[in-house]
């Protein structure tokens, strides 16, 4: 893939203008009839999922497959310990590597130190294949989905990961936003997850999700536009309101807020229909039980 445009963020963060991906991602969710959920990498099926219960607050049941690839290079501990921009150094790599969400478009990479409670622990998926994920109301669930079986805390490359997180050189996961899911989803950094949580740290992430295009943001940017001025007219015309003038603060700066965020604001996750529907995600799932019967 050619360079992306960067677009560097106040604090710790930066956009890539991505383009000479027109066509469907690498790493993309596929969906059928009933609920019916696929991630696949290429060709390859990584993840089933089916949608199960009525009403605002259904359960969704995972099934994942081995052959996930990451899109990062593996990390050498000396790598770790220099002094390196992770975020630069992430966008550089995913430009150049294939199996990824890319695809034309600006995708925001930012730093993610800070997490909600619960997010690591409870709502962390620790089981391999199977999974169940409680989407609250309104579909959310919130939580961190790995894309591979996670190593015992023991394990070789895990304990020398220890070792950079208790020196606090441990390199950031990277993690994919997912609307629908409102999580996470694992594409760099498994094993350096269990490394920070068995030294009870909150992994660092860096986050990638897709930004509106610029075109989108200006049409909204205009909308925003015409609606304040109108109620900027109706606010003038209540002559002699004593608060008139604390209100017209408030609205100019929600305005501004509202502006500044529209560039940013995170775009849904697109889900591309499954070819073959419901008949090839069922054949999927009668294949993926035959290898692992009890799940």
């Amino acid at each position: 893939m050619k360079r992306a445009a960067r677009e560097f963020l106040p604090g710790d963060g930066l956009v890539l203008a991505v383009s000479g991906r027109p066509g469907p991602p690498a790493l993309r969710f596929e969906t059928a009839e009933q609920g019916r959920l696929l991630l696949r990498q290429g060709e390859r099926p990584l993840l089933l999922g089916r949608s199960v219960g009525e009403g605002c607050c259904p359960e969704l049941y995972l099934h994942r497959l081995d052959g996930f690839r990451s899109p990062l290079p593996a990390l050498r501990s000396s790598t770790m310990r220099s002094e390196i921009n992770w975020l630069h150094r992430y966008a550089r790599w995913l430009e150049d590597a294939d199996g990824t969400p890319l695809r034309d478009g600006r995708w925001e990479l930012a730093a993610r130190t800070g997490f909600p409670p619960g997010i690591w622990t409870e709502d962390f998926v620790r089981d391999w294949p199977g999974g169940r994920l409680e989407l609250s109301c309104g579909g959310g669930w919130h939580g961190v989905l790995p894309l591979r079986p996670l190593s015992p805390p023991d394990a070789g490359r895990v304990k020398a990961y220890r070792k950079h997180a208790r020196e606090g050189t441990l390199a950031p996961v990277l993690l994919w936003w997912v609307t629908f899911l409102d999580g996470w989803v694992i594409l760099d950094g498994h094993d350096r997850a269990v490394a920070a949580l068995a030294e009870e740290r909150t992994p660092e992430c860096v986050e990638l999700s897709q930004v509106p295009d610029e075109e989108a943001w200006r049409k909204a940017a205009e909308e925003v536009t015409e609606g304040h001025e109108e109620r900027l007219r109706r606010l003038a015309a209540r002559a002699g309101d004593p608060d008139a003038e604390r209100q017209r603060a408030r609205m100019e700066q929600a305005y501004a807020d509202a502006i500044a965020s529209l560039p940013y604001g995170v775009l849904p996750t697109g889900c591309l229909p499954l070819p073959g529907g419901a008949a090839a995600w069922d054949d999927l799932a009668v294949r993926a039980m035959f290898q692992f019967p009890r799940d």
